[in-house]
């Protein structure tokens, strides 16, 4: 409990990753000491468990651990231009409300962002503003499955075959969103997962992923993160070290066998939030949309409403004891290391950027803890 301007009040954390982990407290120490007593630590028996684990999950033919998301953005990308499908200076698409790091994986392989604006609901990429972009030197769309809804992938594959492109799903916040019996990381050529702690799936550190069909692919990522080497000293590529530990990735298999009922808990809290959060100064995602998001194709990593006075609505929220983020703040052509996208005129990114807020999401919350939260939303008067 903690004192704020109001009285006692219930503390309520945006994450509990211990709360989390604890669940599993058995298994985890369990996976943990088998590592540890085995005495392999890179690239062992838990890493090629993991790998078929996850692939078979995703319904990939192929999964490839890396050290990190970033990395697997990268490496998709990296690969690409080894094996001559793309080169430096090609453009790649991507939405302009993104995290910074989907950017840096384009301009670390020397590549083209091309930024398009969001559908204004789904705050997802948008298929007429993508086909909208493609110019001769297209050769990459990169959609972002942000806060775990899935980007319309049906629409943006018809396009990919349309203009011969390739598709890089960024996953890194939808583990396990569904549509049509397919799950993210399998709609595109490849799909990049970050299994940063607070994921739907999470390590206990960093960890990343990357999902294809394409085994060419796959081979090629697994040499350059391992210093462009397929067999130990003869480096057939300038690779770099990026590689999913053996401690991780046991790990990550205890979590993954509890993902699904953690993905329900996500989806009914933000069911919760939906049906009993009845205030005009907040947006709700999915408002005015036809698109239901109750369908698995939502796995809510985030549950992100829009208020006009954001500031003002955080304050409010944090002395009745609830904590929030932000995700994110400022929108990345904005960001001084992007000072030469600086230009561009993406007024609804920027909105977006301004006025979105994270409620807690936690799969662990009690449902004294999500009333209260609804109930401060309610209350709030602007």
């Amino acid at each position: 409990m903690v004192r704020s301007k109001v009285g006692y009040r219930m503390k309520i954390p945006f994450l509990d990753l211990q709360l989390q982990n604890a669940r599993y407290k058995n298994e985890l120490h369990e996976a943990a000491c088998n590592v540890i007593d085995s005495g392999w630590y890179i690239r062992g028996p838990e890493v090629e468990n993991f790998e078929k684990d996850f692939a078979k999950y995703c319904g990939a033919r192929f999964c490839v651990g890396v050290a990190n998301g970033l990395d697997a953005l990268v490496m998709v990308l990296r690969a690409w231009k080894e094996m001559g499908k793309i080169k430096a200076g090609d453009e790649v698409i991507v939405p302009a409300n993104t995290y910074i790091a989907t950017i840096l994986s384009i301009t670390e392989n020397n590549l083209t962002p091309i930024l398009v604006e969001p559908n204004p609901v789904t705050f997802n990429i948008c298929s007429s503003n993508i086909e909208a972009a493609i110019t001769a030197r297209t050769r990459v769309i990169l959609p972002v499955h942000l806060y775990g809804l899935l980007s319309p992938m049906d629409e943006i594959n018809c396009l990919a075959k349309k203009h011969n492109l390739l598709v890089l799903e960024d996953s890194a916040q939808s583990h396990g969103a569904c549509s049509n019996g397919k799950k993210a990381g399998s709609f595109g050529d490849a799909g990049a997962f970050s299994f940063y702690p607070g994921k739907n799936l999470g390590a206990l550190g960093d960890a990343g992923a990357i999902t294809t069909n394409d085994k060419a692919l796959a081979d090629m990522i697994s040499a350059l993160g391992n210093y462009g080497s397929k067999e130990k000293y003869r480096n057939l590529y300038r690779g770099v070290n990026s590689r999913l530990d053996e401690l991780q990735a046991a790990l990550l298999r205890v979590k993954l066998r509890h993902l699904p009922q953690d993905l329900n808990s996500r989806i009914e809290i933000a069911r919760y939030y939906s049906e009993n959060i009845k205030n005009d100064r907040l947006e709700l995602p999915g408002s005015g949309d036809n698109q239901p998001i109750f369908n698995g194709s939502h796995v809510f990593h985030l549950y992100v409403v829009r208020c006009q006075h954001r500031d003002h609505f955080r304050n409010f929220l944090e002395e009745r004891g609830i904590e929030t983020l932000i995700h994110y703040p400022i929108a990345p052509h904005m960001q001084a290391a992007y000072k030469e996208l600086s230009h561009l005129s993406l007024p609804l990114s920027e909105k977006i950027h301004s006025e979105v807020i994270s409620l807690p999401i936690d799969p662990c919350l009690t449902s004294e803890q999500k009333r209260v939260v609804v109930d401060a939303c309610n209350s709030y008067k602007g």
